[in-house]
């Protein structure tokens, strides 16, 4: 039988609907709670342009304050720090968001550290990332798409205690972070990564039951490479030429898709699978920080 499909549009249209509900209910009860987050932009790059709209609907749709703090391209590292300190300090902004990526002659670590770790909502500070990998840390904000995946899996009622997981990939922000998750919910995790053999690959993927894929290449993951009935969630996000697009290419996953679904049992497609469930994640870790921000 085919897979079925994790439709990560549908699971993140009804978890915003929840976030919705409780901020108006909050702002009934407490009617000086006014959730808000600020994202800063640097220059005019038409994909953080588009990325940073898309986010700022998402905000209002749930009654979120959303204010967009766009400066030059040329911004110094000094200033660019200031700007950050400010925000740290304005009581009425609850979450702070740097659009990445940032010119080349800023330190996008030293930014994104610069956000006070309680108006981190994107996860991506040094301290919200270690308290991932503390074993019994209670955590702050977890980055948004590991912490969508989580998410994504426990609604679709997917048993994690005792699986074999593979994780591809090993970045600060989703592979090393998505493993850590896993292995806290009783999954015993394997990360793979550019030094694991090719028969090191073929060995893991051909025995796990769940696969999450961030290495960002096409038609990485095929049917033939994995075990009948794993669940494999797709966080790739390629794109591939298609003269029957409008813009000339098309988005693709990691996993070939067609032939996984013919031998997986639940699969997420690209896109419509992981992405949807990193932008609410937004969302929700900005009503946690506001919430904890008013001792509500």
């Amino acid at each position: 039988m085919p897979a079925e499909k994790i439709d990560g549009k549908f699971i993140s249209t009804d978890l915003r609907s929840k976030i919705k509900d409780e901020i108006a209910t909050l702002k009934k009860t407490h009617p000086s709670f006014s959730p808000k987050i600020v994202i800063i932009q640097v220059g005019d790059r038409p994909d953080s342009s588009t990325y940073v709209r898309m986010k700022l609907k998402s905000c209002a749709e749930v009654g979120i304050d959303g204010e967009l703090l766009k400066y030059p391209a040329d911004i110094s590292q000094t200033e660019m720090m200031q700007k950050l300190d400010a925000l740290n300090k304005d009581v009425s902004v609850h979450g702070v968001l740097v659009q990445l990526p940032l010119p080349s002659h800023l330190d996008e670590e030293a930014v994104t550290n610069a956000v006070n770790v309680e108006k981190d909502v994107d996860g991506f500070s040094e301290l919200n990332i270690a308290a991932v990998f503390k074993k019994n840390s209670k955590l702050k904000i977890v980055p948004c798409t590991p912490k969508g995946i989580m998410y994504m899996l426990d609604y679709e009622k997917i048993p994690l205690e005792g699986k074999n997981a593979v994780v591809c990939g090993r970045s600060d922000i989703v592979g090393g972070p998505m493993s850590k998750l896993l292995e806290k919910r009783g999954a015993t995790v394997t990360t793979l990564h550019s030094k694991t053999t090719p028969e090191q690959f073929k060995f893991f993927l051909k025995n796990a039951d769940i696969i999450v894929s961030a290495v960002g290449k096409v038609n990485f993951i095929h049917g033939e490479d994995v075990k009948p009935g794993c669940v494999i969630v797709d966080v790739g996000t390629n794109y591939v030429a298609d003269e029957t697009k409008k813009s000339g290419q098309r988005m693709v996953g990691d996993v070939d898709y067609e032939s996984c679904a013919q031998v997986a049992s639940k699969v997420t497609p690209v896109p419509g699978g992981v992405g949807p469930m990193t932008v609410v994640m937004v969302l929700d870790n900005l009503l946690q920080t506001a919430k904890e921000q008013s001792h509500l």
